[in-house]
């Protein structure tokens, strides 16, 4: 697999200046990341599929960088584990994924 080496590198000075780490743990946690992006999107299709879901799909964070909102009171179509890499250790968090049917724009 051939990875995004300028992502890769954006990335770790990133995490250099927000966790204020040495530059080698930066780079460490960016490669983690790259390398977990393939097997979380692996995860979120599985699980996409186990909830027979065909619409688009994001997280509150993914939607809001999209420029949308949840809307109140929606809950999410499913959810699944996810590796975070940026923190260096490897950890599983559980994300919940909402419809595009869910959103609004916001403004």
């Amino acid at each position: 697999m051939k990875y995004d080496l300028k992502k890769i590198m954006l990335n770790a000075w990133k995490n250099y200046r927000r966790y204020n780490i040495s530059f080698a743990e930066a780079l460490h946690r960016a490669w983690l990341s790259a390398k977990a992006e393939e097997i979380n999107a692996e995860r979120i299709k599985r699980s996409k599929e186990a909830a027979d879901v065909t619409e688009d799909t994001n997280t509150w964070v993914g939607w809001k960088k999209l420029g949308y909102e949840v809307i109140h009171g929606s809950k999410a179509l499913f959810g699944c584990s996810l590796i975070w890499g940026s923190k260096g250790d490897g950890a599983s968090y559980n994300a919940s994924f909402f419809g595009r049917s869910q959103v609004q724009a916001v403004g």
